[in-house]
């Protein structure tokens, strides 16, 4: 059984100053500091359903916008998924999941196999949700999924309310994320690839 898969990143540049430190076997507990309420709300959200205990800090060029430190930070989580996954060995690897909110359904399908791509298939019709800029979402999964060796695909299916539909789509991702680190016992701690490795 693997156990532990814990990381700790950080990422300074003249734009930001980020540190995560994540346990992928944990719980769920989150302790985010972004500067950002709404985005610490979706982060806490993210570590609550996909089990990963997550600690976020970031400081970051706020007087401007918001757009180096949520992008920013979305890398440095990634680069903590990638570095607690280690050589990926023994995880289930595909994960998916449909998330409704009220009159909202999306749903996120992702493949941890080292070779990161993002379909982003979710529309607004507001610009902001709160203070935080709507475009500013896909941005963060682009970040998460290239720096997280990830294959993700989010796609809101339906739905009216601007925060039920990114809120669904933070746990449609934390879900089927949830799946995908899962060890797999069958695999005996293989790589589930016919190549033989990731």
């Amino acid at each position: 059984m693997i156990k532990h898969r814990k990381a700790t990143v950080a990422r300074k540049t003249k734009e930001t100053d980020i540190s995560v430190t994540l346990d992928l076997d944990g719980t769920g507990k989150s302790d985010i500091e972004t500067g950002i309420g709404f985005f610490d709300h979706m982060l806490e959200s993210f570590s609550k359903h996909s089990a990963i205990d997550l600690t976020v800090r970031c400081k970051g060029d706020l007087h401007i916008d918001m757009h180096h430190s949520v992008e920013d930070t979305g890398i440095v989580i990634g680069q903590a998924i990638l570095k607690a996954l280690g050589d990926f060995a023994g995880i289930t690897r595909f994960g998916h999941a449909y998330i409704p909110m009220d009159e909202t359904l999306s749903r996120a399908s992702l493949d941890l196999c080292k070779r990161p791509y993002l379909i982003w298939k979710v529309n607004f019709a507001r610009d902001k949700i709160g203070e935080m800029d709507t475009e500013l979402f896909k941005e963060f999964f682009h970040a998460l999924a290239g720096n997280g060796g990830m294959c993700l695909h989010v796609e809101n299916l339906y739905g009216e309310n601007s925060h039920h539909i990114i809120e669904s789509c933070y746990k449609a991702t934390a879900r089927a994320l949830r799946t995908a680190i899962a060890v797999d016992a069958k695999l005996d701690g293989k790589p589930a690839s016919t190549k033989g490795s990731l």
